[in-house]
């Protein structure tokens, strides 16, 4: 009987053991799907507040006063809102090299941004004009069907202009690292040989060929402090040499991203055109694009010293 007795209580205390183990497992798969639900949520609610920053930004743009629309010169506006936060930057596709109209000197000048030695900077630049121009002949240095086919390649060069910017990938040499390095300065919007200097970003600024760094360093502090106070956007400064008038700005880059109160973010990045008066909304989207990998957060603190105003959100229910 008491040998019973004690099979009968190790049973129990197995069962008991059993059925703490099953609640434990339980409750950790509750706490992981609750956690997952939550991230979904956050992560939801980080993109629709990132989407927002990309209406005020279209709503900024078209105010009238000139001195209270916002900068499409690489500037940052950052909007308060109860649990998070956005921050936008707005860059001029005028403010860009246009990789389809620029000339050899002006892309020489931005392929020495290019992780890549001297002489594989002089053939990305003689692969660029191989691609786009439309004939077969070679540049010095340059590539065309032949060799494409040497390199083991099964394409060809377009022999016509870019249609996108991600095309770039394709010119023969050019690899990831130095597309990563110049993907954010280059366009296929502009249509303009020029960059419109007083609307380019300072990392733009950097890579033209020619422009004093003490000078330039003195007119992008000063082109900042005018939209921190709400003033007319200062000349280039004549004494550079390179005062260029170019065509209407009407096509925009905006990056907007939001960070809420938990850390959780989201990015997004958008061009956008200006549609004419015939069309039904003021702005045409040319490309949307959710970022996932964001290697420049514009709440850093290099990105900070961009920032122009900030705003509450209820501000903008006027």
């Amino acid at each position: 009987m008491i040998r019973q007795k004690g099979l009968a209580l190790i049973l129990v205390l197995w069962v008991l053991s059993l059925l703490t183990i099953m609640a434990g497992s339980f409750a950790l798969g509750m706490r992981r799907e609750v956690s997952i639900i939550e991230g979904i949520r956050n992560n939801a609610q980080a993109m629709a507040i990132a989407e927002s920053g990309i209406a005020m930004a279209e709503m900024m743009l078209l105010n009238p006063d000139q001195n209270k629309r916002w900068r499409a010169d690489g500037s940052i506006y950052e909007i308060n809102f109860a649990d998070a936060k956005v921050r936008v930057r707005l860059l001029s596709e005028t403010g860009k090299i246009d990789i389809n109209k620029a000339d050899q000197a002006l892309l020489q000048g931005l392929m020495l941004q290019a992780p890549v030695e001297a002489e594989q900077q002089n053939r990305l630049v003689s692969a660029i004009l191989d691609w786009r121009d439309t004939d077969d002949l070679v540049h010095l240095d340059g590539a065309e069907k032949q060799e494409y086919r040497d390199a083991g390649l099964s394409y060809q060069p377009g022999n016509k202009p870019f249609q996108s910017v991600e095309e770039l990938q394709l010119v023969l040499g050019l690899d990831a690292s130095v597309f990563k390095r110049i993907e954010n300065l280059v366009t296929i919007y502009s249509g303009q040989q020029q960059v419109d200097l007083r609307h380019a970003a300072k990392e733009v600024l950097q890579v033209m060929p020619g422009l004093d760094a003490g000078l330039l360093d003195a007119y992008i502090a000063a082109r900042l402090d005018s939209a921190v106070n709400g003033l007319p956007v200062p000349a280039f400064p004549s004494s550079l040499g390179q005062n260029l008038s170019v065509g209407q700005n009407n096509a925009f880059t905006v990056i907007s991203e939001a960070l809420l109160n938990d850390e959780s973010t989201a990015v997004i990045s958008a061009v956008i055109n200006q549609s004419d008066e015939t069309q039904a909304t003021p702005f045409q989207v040319l490309k949307w694009q959710h970022v996932t990998t964001n290697d420049a957060s514009l709440f850093s603190d290099a990105m900070s010293e961009l920032l122009v105003k900030q705003y509450d959100e209820p501000e903008f229910n006027n």
